[in-house]
């Protein structure tokens, strides 16, 4: 499936939804993606992406930058408080903040650079302990920190345990967004993004309906 495919489903999700197609943002995953797809997809005009992990970005778009102009690059993976200020050189927005630890790093970083990128606060929706996010019951007390720290916090993100329905999860990220004065919501992956756009996602992220299965790394001799 390409990205005219994609983008002809997100527009009759939208249709359903009674929504306009133009306040939905696809985040093209392009994590542990050849550089081969990656390019096969700018070169179809898709320019927003989202990485999992720092390094990898760090080692993929500098280049790609060179060659497309308005790549619009989000972080999508958890962020580690030693790779912030290269996260804040490197991504047009960040998904994952999700600990007071990592808001008062980020908060340093914005004062020292006089700018900081939007950010969403990822929520738990699950409560699974294996998983990053701000339980459902600390979240509107997390945003008030954040806030209070200066914090540019544009939405919430989300993503539901695979063994759960996840509108659920969609609609109770929804409330915890318009409880706080919040309208942009990052969810919806390549199994669920339609359901997700009938909740009001304004950001999902489409990685294995775009490029395919990942590849696996090679193994080094």
């Amino acid at each position: 499936m390409g990205l005219t495919d994609i983008t002809a489903r997100i527009a009759k999700a939208a249709q359903d939804a009674d929504r306009d197609p133009s306040t939905i943002r696809l985040i093209a995953v392009s994590k542990v993606q050849p550089n081969e797809r990656v390019e096969a997809v700018l070169q179809e005009g898709q320019r927003c992406f989202g990485e999992n992990r720092v390094q990898e970005a760090a080692g993929k778009w500098p280049a790609f930058r060179e060659t497309y102009d308005g790549i619009d690059l989000h972080l999508i993976g958890p962020l580690q408080t030693n790779k912030a200020r290269q996260a804040f050189e490197l991504f047009d927005a960040i998904h994952t903040v999700d600990r007071p630890k990592l808001a008062k790093t980020l908060a340093r970083l914005a004062q020292e650079t006089g700018t900081c990128p939007p950010l969403f606060i990822q929520v738990n929706t699950g409560e699974e302990p294996q998983k990053a996010g701000i339980a459902p019951v600390d979240t509107d007390s997390f945003i008030a920190e954040c806030r209070a720290l200066d914090l540019p916090v544009h939405g919430l993100m989300c993503i539901p345990p695979v063994d759960e329905t996840p509108s659920l999860h969609f609609s109770l990220l929804r409330k915890l967004a318009e409880r706080n004065g919040l309208d942009q919501l990052s969810m919806g992956m390549s199994d669920d993004f339609e359901q997700a756009i009938a909740f009001g996602a304004t950001h999902i992220r489409v990685g294995s309906a775009l490029f395919g299965a990942r590849v696996p790394a090679q193994p080094t001799a």
